[in-house]
């Protein structure tokens, strides 16, 4: 087990180191930046007992201009536990920012789909739109807050007291989006969203997702994150305490 945890470590590490340098040499015309951002973090524990360990891949890439900003995010998140899968969770979305409004404001909308073992998700996908906006933006220090309406369908691991659980719902968002950067070599940032159904209180999502880099290089970065997230639905909650490499890159 130890040596399928090396290779899947080594595998990433040589996609990662790949595709990264070959960013710089792309050309785009001055008015549109590009972000490619990598984060590879996880934890092994092996004792007598067993072995245990987890894997956080996320993959991040954005396009801006001045009145637009387009954003995929990609995540993976696998873990065993003494033999036992813990984890074997993924998410894929995009989202868009349209900053033709009024100073400080924009509109977003998004798509995303999710499934998830330990959250006990067979699937679930949530479409919707809504209003941000920039408490600080600054070079060093970002604060936005935003809230809107999404529709979500789902499917849920089905259990014995309520046997199938597809639905449909819709749901309120509100999230809390920063980013700090201290000296040019410390970052702090995270994003947290809270996910009420407007038809049930008691029905909500809670994701929370912060890290810590120390850069080692301009595009190489050292990275502690911490990930949250609770579905009430299912009564499932998870919290991951990671670290590893980032690499990232803007052209």
């Amino acid at each position: 087990m130890a040596g399928d945890v090396l290779r899947v470590i080594q595998i990433v590490f040589v996609l990662a180191t790949a595709f990264v340098p070959s960013i710089g040499f792309s050309q785009f015309n001055d008015t549109t930046h590009y972000y490619i951002n990598y984060a590879s973090t996880g934890s092994i524990n092996k004792t007598n007992d067993g072995t245990s360990y987890l894997l956080n891949n996320n993959l991040r890439f954005s396009i801006s201009k001045k009145t637009v900003a387009f954003n995929t995010t990609n995540s993976w998140i696998y873990g065993k536990q003494l033999g036992n899968l813990t984890n074997d969770d993924i998410y894929s979305g995009l989202d868009f920012n349209l900053y033709k409004t009024l100073q400080n404001f924009y509109y977003w909308g998004l798509a995303n789909y999710e499934k998830s073992y330990s959250l006990k998700i067979n699937h679930r996908l949530q479409t919707g739109a809504g209003l941000g906006y920039n408490v600080v933006n600054r070079e060093n220090v970002l604060v936005i807050l935003s809230d809107g309406i999404l529709y979500e369908k789902g499917d849920l691991y089905d259990s014995p007291e309520e046997g199938n659980n597809q639905y449909e719902v819709f749901r309120n968002s509100f999230r809390l989006k920063f980013r700090m950067i201290i000296k040019k070599v410390i970052v702090i940032e995270g994003y947290d969203f809270l996910q009420h159904a407007l038809s049930d209180r008691k029905d909500y999502i809670i994701k929370s997702n912060t890290s810590l880099s120390v850069k080692l290089r301009k595009w190489l970065s050292l990275t502690t994150a911490v990930t949250y997230n609770k579905l009430s639905q299912t009564r499932r909650e998870n919290l991951l305490i990671t670290y590893g490499i980032t690499f990232e890159r803007y052209f």
